[in-house]
């Protein structure tokens, strides 16, 4: 899992967006900070929790300039009919990627093979398309919208102020630290 500080890999998808399909590629990532959201599959369990509580989150990722993708090795079309028999992933505002070919999975490396299902795993990608924070969760355990939000402020401060970085539990306000030698043994 060397993905941290590397480019997202190419790829060409179509996804489910606001009751349209469209076309999403690596070059959706750049010029914004984005959330990435692999789970395993449409019309599950845990899945729809998980994607319902991103959509609770959506608004505030949005107000900090963070778009939201989903993506399963389900089709596009698969989304459509989820999003239209399911209450929950019916209010799902972001994009919905189809990976039928699975190649997005296997670039994020969360392509579990034996199944040809993506692993629950969350990225964020930094404006230049750079991956920043990778999380794998087990199949049956579902992730927690609102850490990202810290996640987020936390990488957003860090690249707008070269030279700090953030402390466990920061949150927006408090303390950063700069590494130096007068840090060294005292934290």
């Amino acid at each position: 899992m060397a993905l941290i500080g590397t480019e997202v890999k190419p790829f060409a998808a179509k996804a489910f967006h606001n009751g349209d399909f469209i076309d999403v590629t690596e070059e959706n990532f750049k010029g914004k900070w984005s959330v990435v959201c692999f789970y395993p599959a449409d019309f599950t369990f845990v899945c729809p929790t998980e994607l319902g509580d991103l959509q609770d989150q959506y608004a505030t990722l949005k107000d900090l300039g963070v778009e939201v993708y989903s993506v399963s090795t389900d089709t596009h079309f698969t989304h459509k009919a989820w999003h239209d028999h399911s209450e929950t992933i019916n209010k799902i505002e972001y994009i919905m990627i189809g990976d039928p070919s699975q190649k997005i999975s296997r670039n994020f490396e969360v392509l579990n093979e034996e199944d040809g299902l993506a692993e629950r795993g969350t990225f964020i990608i930094d404006p230049d398309g750079v991956i920043q924070t990778v999380e794998i969760n087990a199949g049956g355990i579902g992730r927690d919208a609102s850490s990202l939000v810290n996640k987020i402020k936390a990488a957003q401060y860090v690249r707008k102020n070269p030279g700090e970085v953030c402390p466990a539990k920061w949150e927006e306000g408090s303390e950063t630290l700069t590494p130096g030698l007068d840090l060294v043994g005292k934290i």
